[in-house]
């Protein structure tokens, strides 16, 4: 299976249509490898995956094989990107393809099986020269389309971030907030989580969160297992634990 994978990867461009190949203004200083590794999934996991569900019965089986795969997917992305010397850049396209599945629209159109495959190979392509993604990013989600493996893309991310994050020695910070905060906010909670944590790097990604009513929190460690909790809402929720206001009643 690996073999047919390797031979399916070196030439899924030769065997694209015009309209579903790589946009040709895409350039890089030195050539891209594009091939990946022999530990990269196999393009009928899908198929076995789902024979094997359905003959076990045993939806637990489905998930643990998807995370394996997810996570195989992550790690040969991520060599093929270091050993090209793009993983940063690698990393920011990743970002933006979390965006770009993050939308319901978007996610339902890729993982619908009645869409031809060329058109979703042409809306990626579109999508990579509007958001200027490496070829090697963009080959790899076609890969994906080709596969029938779409539905792993948000699996894939959360894997190929703890990949980057162990290559590079990085802290991941969720910063989440009711607005968004001042740039010099966020590089002041990146140096504190560095402090706390001995990191070489700390990358920040920021969420909005109403309900916090005002402050912020950040989320490190594995798995965001750690807490920094500066928002309003915890204050109020510390007070109320505190009082108790069962027998109050407001004016009306």
């Amino acid at each position: 299976m690996a073999s047919a994978l390797q031979n399916a990867t070196a030439s899924l461009q030769s065997k694209n249509p015009p309209s579903a190949r790589l946009p040709t203004n895409f350039t890089s200083p030195k050539p891209l490898n594009l091939s990946f590794s022999a530990t990269f999934p196999s393009v009928n996991l899908s198929t076995t995956a789902g024979t094997t569900n359905r003959r076990r019965g045993s939806s637990a089986l489905g998930t643990k094989m998807s995370a394996t795969a997810a996570g195989s997917y992550a790690s040969a992305l991520a060599d093929v990107a270091k050993s090209n010397n793009t993983l940063d850049a690698t990393a920011s396209d990743i970002d933006k393809i979390e965006r770009l599945f993050s939308n319901p629209a978007a996610n339902d159109f890729f993982a619908n099986p009645t869409i031809d495959l060329e058109k979703k190979r042409q809306v990626i392509d579109e999508f990579a020269n509007s958001s200027a993604l490496q070829p090697l990013t963009a080959n790899f989600i076609n890969i994906l389309i080709d596969s029938k493996r779409v539905d792993l893309v948000k699996d894939i991310v959360a894997e190929f971030e703890k990949v980057y994050n162990k290559l590079t020695d990085t802290q991941l910070a969720v910063v989440s907030s009711v607005v968004a905060l001042e740039s010099q906010h966020l590089a002041q909670i990146a140096k504190q989580v560095q402090k706390l944590t001995g990191a070489k790097n700390v990358r920040i990604k920021t969420v909005i969160d109403p309900s916090l009513v005002a402050g912020f929190t950040v989320r490190y460690g594995s798995s965001g297992s750690k807490l920094i909790d500066m928002s309003v809402k915890k204050q109020l929720e510390e007070i109320t634990a505190q009082l108790d206001l069962s027998d109050i009643e407001l004016a009306a």
